[in-house]
């Protein structure tokens, strides 16, 4: 074997995957198309958001990069979702574009058991009997060898980019597309489709009048992404919003046909919820404007991003409609809008292990599996990395369930349901939400990053460090009685007299920064372990609830179904439900009853026959 495991692709699945088999001591081959473009954001220049957000702070409770990256190049914050629950609220970070890049890039080179290569991966190689990977070729004629392989392709899948009537083969714009691999993977008798994503023109900064448009400043704290971080001290960007007017939809009307989607020559389905500004005219013909947000791409450039406005209109047509929207009227763009088509795999050909059923060794990672998203493909690559490494020592993958993350929501949603438009997670998503703020991804995970090897001594010390501390903050309050002096602070805790202060906390009008002002003890405390115990417990009855429905759920989860069940050979099933669950082939009873298709009396019948087997 040359190595044991390979990466294909530099973006921010490749990234995680990479790293998580390198930190695990497992000698890997990490080929991408350009090494200068790892980690490069090929859309929004920025990292978090509902859901999100949580995802970053999950990968870094596991021991992966991304939070890391976000926190160094940070040049704006905003805590979304302030004024709702806890459950919904998710950070979201501003990033320098090149320097998130150059960064992820150094990270990578300075990493011991990786070695970087530059090269395009055209075809994989198989074993004899078929059952399993062995390496991959290059378009260059090498041959690598390894036991496992994980794929991370993105876009560049046999990438096409639209931008009117002009087309190219090309995974982001001015760089080739992945050619070969996919044809080479539907020759194996993968299910492969398309999918189609967008983004918007980046303009001159300089050719905006900001006395047009209003201005989006980041909150005056930075909050860090990293557990392992305490502060971001550095000056913040402001980004600005302006919106779309009546002349800007006629004008995208008045061009419709020139759009390479509505034209026909586009395939693949785009994502549903980050639409162009075409389907945003043609699908909503009753709104009147849509928001543009002006994003910086960087500390050292006057490149902005205009997100909510991706188009694949001929170039004069973008120039067009961007100049009739409140001050960009004298816009210059230095890159147009385009869209890009590319391959990708129906998720359900995976084990929620992210290997593939049809080849043993083969894991698949990031927009690869039809997501849109940075988190979304990090998160991915993270337990492809994980499982990946696990395989190799013999020892059973790393499975997070939906209630113990995000990450879990994401990837069985991809293997048990499929996508055929590209998923992006939301907070809705989650059954279980209320516990998986993003504040307590630490508590839920980190443990395990410590297990499996990612996580230090110091970092698990300091986790137990902090849960001491929200012990002792809880205690204190609960053993802490407000009395009449106490209401010089507040009038409203008249109400609460001769009652604990976490009783009195359970009030929506009674806050934590009061309760500082007349218990001192407390100022000594770090404002976010303050923050988190106030979370807790104002919301500690749903939280409770929502414990006892973990608990049903996962005796579902627990009973497992064996990989050689026979569900050809059981009466009773419904014949969709029987289809379903040979293709999908869940681990778990849980697992089987979120198969579209799969109806409560099938599940009873399938309960009857493992009862049965064992």
């Amino acid at each position: 074997m040359d190595v044991d495991a390979i990466v294909i692709g530099g973006g921010h699945a490749g990234i995680e995957a990479a790293l998580a088999l390198a930190r695990l001591e497992v000698p890997t081959l990490f080929i991408t198309q350009n090494l200068d473009c790892i980690g490069k954001m090929s859309c929004n220049p920025a990292i978090g958001g509902l859901a999100k957000g949580n995802i970053v702070r999950e990968i870094d409770a596991l021991g992966g990069q991304m939070a890391k990256f976000i926190d160094a190049t940070m040049i704006q914050f905003r805590m979304l979702n302030r004024s709702k629950g806890p459950a919904v609220q998710a950070p979201r970070a501003q990033a320098d574009k090149a320097g998130y890049s150059l960064l992820a890039k150094w990270t990578l080179e300075q990493q011991k058991n990786l070695t970087l290569f530059q090269d395009t991966v055209v075809d994989l190689l198989i074993s004899d009997d078929g059952s399993s990977v062995r390496g991959v070729v290059t378009e260059r004629g090498r041959r690598f060898t390894s036991k496992v392989v994980i794929m991370t392709t993105g876009t560049f899948m046999e990438g096409k980019i639209y931008i009117g009537e002009y087309t190219v083969s090309s995974g982001r714009i001015g760089e080739p597309a992945a050619v070969g691999l996919g044809d080479s993977l539907r020759r194996m008798g993968f299910e492969v489709g398309r999918l189609k994503t967008g983004t918007p023109a980046r303009v001159l900064k300089s050719s905006i009048d900001y006395s047009k448009v209003q201005e989006q400043p980041g909150e005056a704290i930075m909050l860090p992404f990293s557990f392992q971080k305490k502060v971001i001290d550095r000056p913040s960007v402001a980004c600005h919003i302006t919106w779309t007017v009546p002349e800007t939809h006629n004008i995208i009307r008045e061009n419709i046909r020139f759009s390479p989607l509505y034209g026909g020559k586009i395939k693949g389905v785009g994502p549903r919820y980050c639409p162009s500004i075409e389907d945003k005219v043609m699908r909503f013909p009753e709104r009147e404007r849509h928001q543009v947000f002006i994003e910086p791409e960087g500390l050292h450039t006057d490149e902005m991003y205009l997100n909510g406005i991706s188009s694949s209109l001929p170039e004069e047509v973008q120039e067009k409609f961007l100049r009739s929207v409140p001050g960009l009227e004298d816009l210059v763009i230095m890159k147009p809008g385009y869209a890009v088509e590319y391959d990708y795999l129906n998720p359900t050909q995976l084990y929620p292990s992210l290997e593939t059923k049809k080849l043993r060794g083969l894991f698949i990672a990031g927009q690869t599996n039809g997501t849109s998203g940075y988190e979304e493909a990090a998160a991915q690559g993270i337990m492809a990395g994980i499982n990946a490494a696990l395989s190799l020592r013999g020892k059973e993958p790393l499975i997070l369930t939906r209630s113990q993350g995000y990450i879990g929501v994401l990837i069985d949603d991809l293997v048990t349901l499929g996508t055929e438009e590209p998923y992006r997670l939301f907070t809705s998503r989650a059954e279980y939400r209320i516990s998986l703020r993003h504040d307590t991804a630490d508590l839920r995970l980190l443990g395990l990053g410590y297990e499996i090897g990612l996580k230090s001594d110091d970092e698990l010390e300091a986790l137990r460090e902090k849960q001491q501390q929200l012990e002792e903050v809880k205690e204190l309050l609960h053993k802490r009685k407000l009395t009449t002096a106490d209401c010089v602070y507040d009038d409203y805790l008249h109400r609460h007299i001769g009652k604990s202060m976490g009783i009195a906390l359970k009030d929506p009008k009674v806050r934590m920064e009061t309760l500082k002002k007349i218990e001192s003890t407390l100022l000594s405390r770090e404002e976010h372990i303050l923050s988190h115990v106030e979370l807790d417990i104002k919301y500690e009855g749903y939280i409770k609830r929502q414990e006892e429905q973990v608990r049903r759920f996962q005796k579902m989860e627990n009973m497992k179904i064996p990989g050689d069940f026979d569900y050809a050979g059981i009466t009773g099933f419904s014949q969709e439900a029987k289809e379903k669950l040979m293709k999908i082939k869940p681990l778990s009873v849980g697992q089987a009853s979120r198969i579209s298709g799969v109806r409560p009396a099938d599940i009873t019948v399938l309960m009857i026959y493992l009862h049965k087997g064992k």
